[in-house]
């Protein structure tokens, strides 16, 4: 059993708060990260994050994601790596094109990643990640954050305290993805693609492309004081809590560091059976 920390003193709230401000005010968001292999179940660690305050060399906007590795950590590992290098380079070759909708470069990321992991894990076409990534960008007076999914690895904004889930989870369960896995003539069994996966989207994962697509769900929300912090996580953390439940858990943690590791320890309470990794970011107090 894993002991609550003991509630935080005056002090220790001030302190929280004006390190927090100070993120704030140089990178107009503060990121904390907690990760555990959970050794009770897990042998090894197959997640990777990743997060780039001033992405692009640009003052307040940023780059977060997580990835969730199976069979092998290798894809998780290269696209921790590589994921924002890639999503870089087409951002500088289309950001600035007239009309542009960068949900539409998400999605270009995307399948990128997936057709290069095909070319690098020659050796590992087996391995894959599940993978949410998160960017805020600036766009005239707005700040816009983009998300963009594949598999179960999730996205939950805080909005007026309330739960608002930017992803969308990719699983053998769901009948929509159940139904295009027979299309293409695989078939679930126990809510996994062909009897072996879980989830019906992923990166990597080459040796089943054609039922495990790299296509992402990807939404765009405009941000505001209304939207205190986000948290991005792997399934880890969401088997055993709920949206809503993750978003009163931290509400009232200033520090995003202590607020993952709050939602970590949580889901290690409540027996979780899988790597965890938990990233927050706060985006105002």
């Amino acid at each position: 059993m894993v002991e609550a920390d003991a509630p935080p003193n005056n002090n220790d709230t001030a302190d929280d708060l004006e390190c927090v401000l100070r993120e704030l005010k140089e990178f107009e968001f503060a990121v904390g990260v907690s990760e555990d292999r959970n050794k009770r179940c897990r042998r090894t660690m197959e997640d990777t994050h990743a997060f780039i305050c001033n992405f692009e060399g640009i003052a307040g906007h940023g780059f977060f994601a997580i990835f969730d590795g199976h069979a092998g950590k290798a894809a998780a590992d290269w696209c921790g790596q590589h994921f924002h290098e890639v999503f870089g380079r087409i951002l500088e070759e289309k950001a600035d094109q007239p009309g542009v909708d960068f949900q539409e470069l998400v999605n270009d990321t995307f399948l990128s990643v997936d057709q290069q992991l095909a070319e690098v894990l020659q050796q590992g076409r087996s391995s894959g990640c599940t993978a949410i990534i998160a960017y805020i960008r600036k766009e005239g007076d707005k700040r816009v954050l983009y998300t963009g999914n594949v598999g179960d690895a999730r996205a939950v904004l805080c909005h007026k305290d309330k739960a608002v889930r930017l992803s969308y989870d990719h699983k053998g369960s769901d009948h929509t993805e159940a139904q295009r896995i027979l299309d293409v003539g695989g078939f679930v069994m126990n809510n996994r693609v062909n009897g072996v996966i879980a989830v019906t989207r992923a990166l990597g994962d080459s040796s089943m492309k054609e039922f495990i697509i790299g296509a992402p769900y990807t939404t765009r929300t405009e941000i505001g004081s209304d939207n205190p912090f986000l948290i991005l996580a792997c399934d880890g953390l969401w088997d055993v809590c709920t949206d809503q439940e993750a978003v009163e858990l931290i509400k009232d943690v200033v520090c995003p560091t202590k607020a993952s590791r709050v939602l970590l320890d949580h889901a290690l309470q409540k027996f979780s059976t899988d790597n965890i990794s938990v990233m927050v970011v706060r985006l105002g107090v």
